[in-house]
């Protein structure tokens, strides 16, 4: 097993309750998007998972232990949490040497990775001059020193020129293909919805929906229906559809039902259609929706 399981995990900060009861699982395979507005506990649930914080109550293991308990943790989890991280005279090779020795790992790791990340040619730079996206690629390199076979990264993308975005995507998508199991936390939701397999969407500290990202944008999906007859249609389609909504005159919005369903259920009852239009909802839309940042018109 090397998936994540999170169960009933909770963090109070005296009053305030950071993390709330939080179960789901991440598995293997596959890249899972992290997703909650500022503040929604998402940075403090990835902490715990690694003991950099200890959880009021609950658990997270890791491939089927404890974070604690792992004999090599370093082998089997890879971290990326700040891109800020590195002493600013150290060079690119020097921080990687320096972490490749107390994780006893081989110096031929420290080339290996910097080639792969792409830093090869700033190699003997020091770290103080590094752009934000090369920091951000140095830390992917630290993370990855023991071949890890989870991942858990936040905010990986801040920094990163489109070129840069483009290759991290690629990159983390060959990683979820040969079987390792990728949390990450982002705001980019443009982004993540191109990678993604799986989300898990958390707000003050609860869970509001976790699954395959196919499943969650199916069932948001809606069409909207123009009929003059529309009052009459509504109250015909609420004995199908998930949820009809007036959307202007003569327009509504249907959850639940596809176009050709809603155009038999009209014909059936004479009523005129007079437009079907099938939307299909971005990933920062149903996380509008989902977080209650968005408000119905």
């Amino acid at each position: 097993m090397t998936g994540i399981e999170v169960r009933n995990l909770t963090k109070r900060y005296g009053p305030i309750t950071a993390v709330d009861t939080l179960s789901f699982t991440v598995r293997p395979g596959a890249v899972t998007a992290f997703l909650g507005p500022n503040g929604a506990g998402k940075t403090t649930t990835l902490r715990m998972m690694i003991d950099h914080v200890a959880p009021t109550s609950g658990s997270v293991t890791i491939c089927g232990r404890r974070y604690r308990d792992l004999p090599r943790p370093t082998t089997v989890v890879g971290a990326v949490f700040d891109a800020s991280a590195f002493h600013p005279h150290h060079s690119a090779r020097d921080h990687l040497r320096i972490y490749a020795a107390m994780g006893g790992f081989p110096d031929g790791r420290v080339q290996e990775l910097l080639t792969l990340l792409g830093l090869a040619d700033a190699a003997e730079r020091r770290t103080g001059g590094f752009s934000t996206g090369m920091r951000q690629r140095l830390n992917l390199a630290t993370a990855l020193l023991g071949d890890p076979r989870v991942l858990l990264l936040d905010e990986p993308s801040n920094g990163l020129d489109p070129e840069g975005t483009a290759w991290l995507r690629s990159f983390l998508r060959d990683l979820a293909d040969d079987g390792r199991t990728i949390l990450i936390s982002s705001h980019v939701l443009s982004e993540v919805q191109q990678i993604a397999d799986d989300v898990v969407v958390i707000r003050q500290g609860r869970l509001l929906t976790a699954g395959p990202l196919h499943e969650l944008t199916g069932t948001a999906q809606a069409v909207l229906v123009r009929s003059p007859d529309s009052a009459e249609l509504s109250r015909i389609l609420m004995r199908h559809a998930q949820a009809v909504r007036a959307d202007g005159p003569d327009e509504l919005r249907v959850r639940g039902l596809d176009a050709a369903r809603i155009a038999d259920l009209a014909a059936g009852q004479g009523l005129r259609i007079h437009g079907l239009t099938s939307e299909h909802p971005s990933l920062e839309q149903i996380f509008l929706d989902l977080a209650g940042e968005r408000t119905n018109g």
